[in-house]
């Protein structure tokens, strides 16, 4: 039987374990910190413009993401801030990359159920180290043919990445919780995408669902991957 599905590539923060989470719980110490400054609501649209224009610089994670809240602790405070302050902010950074993985449910019972039938590869952007850490403490590591840690999600991306560990995009299937990162590049690029959401979305991870796509698919959690992938696998 031919079997157009072959590999199946998962986003890792928020589709494997939680993430986001701890993000907006050091914003909220964050806002605590600047309240003498600026209220949370202000404070945190300049963080998110700060998180915006430094992507291209820092990339994705807690290290970026430290960054971006010490500019505009500086910036809301007209470079006053105090440096106690960015000590802390520095060391709320440090205890997000200590942070230990809880996984979300079904992860590991659904790639267990997906590695024996087809290739099941991790996609996810980030920090070198600190994804790679995840990866190790998630006990998930030896059920994964490959790992990889990209800068961004394109197209070009999963084709070229799909193409090195698969059949190519055309084959192969991106689960994850970011509808702009994980979804529609993956349907640009001619393969499957399935959205697993979490209850927390970090604001430039949103986008609006495609209107017309056949190769899209909506899931309320992983439990029903493996159910998927073997209808796919039979048509």
């Amino acid at each position: 039987m031919h079997k157009s599905l072959t590999t199946v590539a998962l986003d890792a923060d928020d589709t494997l374990w939680h993430n986001e989470r701890f993000f907006q719980l050091t914003q909220s110490r964050f806002a605590d910190l600047l309240r003498d400054h600026a209220d949370p609501g202000h404070l945190a649209d300049r963080l998110l413009a700060a998180e915006r224009r430094n992507l291209g610089h820092y990339g994705y994670g807690v290290k970026g993401f430290v960054l971006s809240m010490i500019e505009t602790a500086i910036e809301v405070t007209d470079a006053r801030v105090p440096a106690p302050v960015i000590a802390e902010l520095l060391d709320t950074g440090r205890e997000m990359l200590r942070h230990p993985i809880e996984l979300l449910p079904h992860v590991h019972d659904t790639i267990a159920a997906l590695a024996g039938e087809v290739r099941v590869i991790v996609i996810t952007k980030g920090d070198l180290l600190d994804q790679e850490r995840k990866i190790a403490q998630s006990g998930l590591g030896e059920l994964f043919h490959a790992v990889e840690i990209v800068s961004e999600k394109t197209p070009a991306i999963y084709r070229e990445v799909l193409r090195r560990h698969g059949d190519g995009a055309e084959r192969a299937m991106m689960v994850g919780n970011s509808l702009r990162s994980d979804v529609l590049p993956m349907l640009a690029a001619g393969g499957w995408g399935v959205h697993v959401p979490h209850d927390l979305t970090w604001a430039l991870e949103e986008a609006p669902p495609p209107s017309d796509a056949a190769r899209f698919h909506a899931l309320p959690d992983l439990s029903g991957l493996p159910g998927l992938v073997a209808e796919l696998r039979r048509t």
